[in-house]
């Protein structure tokens, strides 16, 4: 077997001839592609044929792609096991989260059905488990609370008449979710689903572990077995937690030892489950055991009227009837609603996501988000609750086998022959144990909090967003801490591009590899020259930071330099012709000092007879700061993009170096960046294209041949003074 090199010992070595941007044009044609109008876009998107239209059916309708490639023999049966063990805890889960909504648990199996229905058509997920999630049922529940409070009247609303606050309360989940459904059908439609990448990561489990925080307060009046009041708005944690407390003394002892032993052995299972997976041919369904024996108890001995217990009661086994949403609840929502589409949808195509990775296939946010709404729709005319995808219930549908959405539509029966047969077996069920098997399954959301240290020693913008966002979401509402969070996030961004941390290169000895000068010991600075990196786009918020930065690089501001040699000019042309210095005969006008613009232009030479070394002591004590570089190098390597102010602002920077005698450079600039510029007049007289280089290297080559080293002698003329005596003459 051939030994391989170590990295220290492996060379390579480039002859090619040095480059500017013009040089390596002219020698290499380049393809001009023809840009597409406007117009060419709108005739090619609304042009229609056969293949197209194909397409577009199979993009509408996913089921059509997977159902050609689906295997009975090989998929079948894993798919109905993971939609029996999906549907039980479904079942369990649509119940429990109805409590975090206020309204009636039966209404949380009705987001176990209908819109799983829908997404069986329209999702491109294979894995999801559509249906209610936590912080989206407490997200609507706040809502409801706010319009249908405990205590006090309701909102005024013309479609509350005649209603019982059950269905009011009802009325406006149902029309909350169909406001959302029609949020994600419309942004769906508008293809507008890469919306969701501006919900960063730690924005999201910062925004989640506050509503773990919220969703295990909302629970401690069922564990308890206290009647706490609905809370809705900032501080709602606070008055909920302090209602809780003035009521502790009248905590329901079977309630409490009931939420205690299904919290302890539901965790206990879990972890189980987690540690001996790769044994266990399905995960042990603990939920639907410790249901079935809660239920069982709770029926023997009576607890709902023996011991005051809160149960779940009387579930109809029949669907309601559809109702038509409130337009005037619309209105009163919509700040709710929008808020509510974008985390449902982000959630579930966050889970989609993992979930194609891992086996191969492609999703679409678009058309999740139309798969989304239309589900929402459709479950809001029947009543349900707000669908997204809880993780737990997805992780089971794909841990027992699942294939494909067939799993989902299997579950959905389950709940199916729950609501019509066998839901009166739930009647007796403890809500203390919904809100067990709730706080139960908010372990891995709050556990979250443990990447702070981690985000505060690597990321401290990253922590801020996070740490920011929890605390608002918990003290100010979910959807204000979306907003907060969302702010701040904003705020990142703008810090990170208008404050980039800009740098000098330095050579690495003996190589055409150029870093940052603080971070090496074994590294070279080229006499009489800068290069300076620019990390990050130029545009009009950061354009003056860039421009100091760069004055603090090379250690001089060139206006001001300019501007005091303009000056001194003057005051030289001035003292040669009152024959303060002795020249040869010249004829020379009358100078004026002139204002503060023509300070600003190229200093003029003309009618001086004499070479100005602005590096050595001047006559008549005029001073002149040093400009110690001749040619300055500027890496464009990692600039994406120009606007036009910072254009402006680079074409000014440009020339003040040019007419103090420094070179300036650019390098690693993208090709479209100079064709902006040529379009927009970026070159004149003074800034020609032959300031591009296609490297660093390359433009250090051509200032070496440009601005050869010194010798000692020459080094030492420029020490020499210009005095009254000792003038050059022309």
């Amino acid at each position: 077997r051939r030994k391989m090199l170590r990295p220290s010992t492996q060379r390579y070595s480039v002859t090619r001839p040095l480059y500017s941007e013009d040089t390596f044009e002219d020698e290499h044609a380049k393809v001009y592609r023809k840009h597409k109008r406007l117009l060419d876009h709108f005739i090619q998107y609304f042009t229609c044929t056969s293949e197209r239209a194909k397409n577009a059916a199979v993009s509408l309708l996913p089921i059509i792609g997977w159902m050609k490639i689906y295997s009975i023999k090989d998929w079948l049966l894993n798919d109905i096991v993971s939609g029996v063990s999906t549907g039980l805890v479904a079942v369990l889960q649509g119940l429990a989260f109805s409590l975090l909504a206020s309204i009636s648990t039966w209404y949380g199996l009705y987001a176990a059905f209908f819109p799983v229905i829908m997404y069986f058509f329209l999702g491109t997920s294979r894995h999801i488990s559509v249906g209610s999630f936590p912080i989206l049922s407490l997200m609507v529940g706040a809502v409801v609370t706010r319009l249908v409070p405990d205590e006090g009247p309701p909102a005024n609303i013309t479609a509350f008449e005649g209603l019982t606050k059950d269905e009011q309360r009802i009325l406006v989940s149902a029309s909350l979710t169909f406001l959302v459904g029609l949020f994600q059908l419309g942004m769906g439609l508008l293809q507008v689903g890469f919306i969701v990448m501006y919900l960063s990561d730690t924005l999201i489990s910062g925004f989640t572990t506050a509503a773990a925080v919220h969703i295990l307060v909302s629970q401690l009046k069922f564990v308890l077995g206290l009647t706490v009041p609905g809370f809705s708005g900032p501080l709602s944690i606070i008055y909920t937690l302090e209602s809780v407390f003035t009521q502790i003394t009248s905590t329901n002892i079977h309630d409490l030892v009931t939420s205690i032993v299904v919290m302890v052995t539901v965790l206990g299972i879990k972890e189980i489950n987690d540690r001996f997976k790769s044994k266990l041919p399905v995960p042990i369904p603990i939920e639907v055991i410790m249901t079935v024996i809660a239920c069982g108890i709770s029926y023997a001995f009576n607890f709902s009227e023996n011991h005051g217990v809160d149960v779940v009661g009387k579930i109809p086994n029949t669907f309601e009837s559809p109702i038509a949403p409130s337009l005037q609840l619309f209105q009163m929502t919509a700040v709710e609603a929008f808020p509510i589409a974008i985390v449902g949808f982000a959630v579930a195509f966050a889970v989609a996501k993992v979930y194609s990775v891992k086996h191969d296939y492609i999703i679409d946010g678009n058309q999740e988000l139309i798969a989304f709404g239309a589900s929402n729709i459709f479950g809001g005319a029947f009543k349900s609750l707000v669908a997204s995808t809880a993780l737990s219930r997805s992780a089971v549908q794909e841990s027992t086998g699942g294939k494909t959405q067939i799993a989902g539509l299997l579950s959905a029966i389950i709940v199916l022959v729950v609501i019509l047969g066998i839901g009166f077996l739930l009647e007796p069920l403890p809500k203390s144990l919904l809100g067990a098997v709730v706080i139960v399954n908010l372990k891995g959301m709050l556990m979250q909090v443990v990447t702070v240290p981690y985000l505060w020693k690597k990321d401290r913008p990253d922590c801020i967003v996070w740490v920011g966002t929890c605390l608002a979401a918990i003290f100010l509402g979910l959807d204000l801490g979306l907003a907060v969070g969302l702010g701040l996030e904003l705020l990142t961004v703008v810090f990170r591009a208008q404050f980039p941390r800009c740098c000098v290169l330095a050579n690495i000895s003996g190589t055409d590899i150029y870093r940052d000068r603080k971070d090496y010991v074994n590294i070279y600075e080229p006499e009489g020259v800068k290069i300076f990196r620019i990390p990050s786009p130029i545009f009009f918020a950061n354009i003056d930071f860039f421009r100091d930065k760069l004055k603090d690089a090379v250690g001089f501001n060139p206006l001001r330099i300019l501007r005091k040699r303009n000056k001194a000019v003057k005051k030289i042309k001035k003292m040669i012709k009152k024959g303060e210095l002795t020249l040869t005969s010249v004829c020379l006008e009358s100078e004026e000092e002139g204002n503060m613009e023509d300070l600003d232009k190229p200093t003029d030479y003309s009618d001086l007879p004499i070479q100005v070394n602005w590096n050595t002591e001047l006559p008549a004590n005029i001073r002149v700061p040093p400009v110690n570089i001749h040619s300055l190098i500027l890496d464009f390597s990692a600039v994406s993009f120009l606007d036009i102010s910072a254009l402006k602002g680079l074409k000014v920077a440009l020339k003040e170096f040019i007419r103090v005698n420094v070179d300036v450079y650019i390098v690693g600039c993208d090709p479209y960046i100079i064709e902006k510029l040529r379009n927009c007049k970026f070159f004149d007289d003074e800034i020609k294209t032959s300031i591009f280089f296609l490297t660093i290297h390359d433009a250090m080559l051509f200032i070496h041949e440009s601005h050869p080293p010194k010798t000692v002698s020459e080094k030492a003329a420029l020490t020499l003074p210009i005095t009254p005596d000792v003038l050059i003459t022309s």
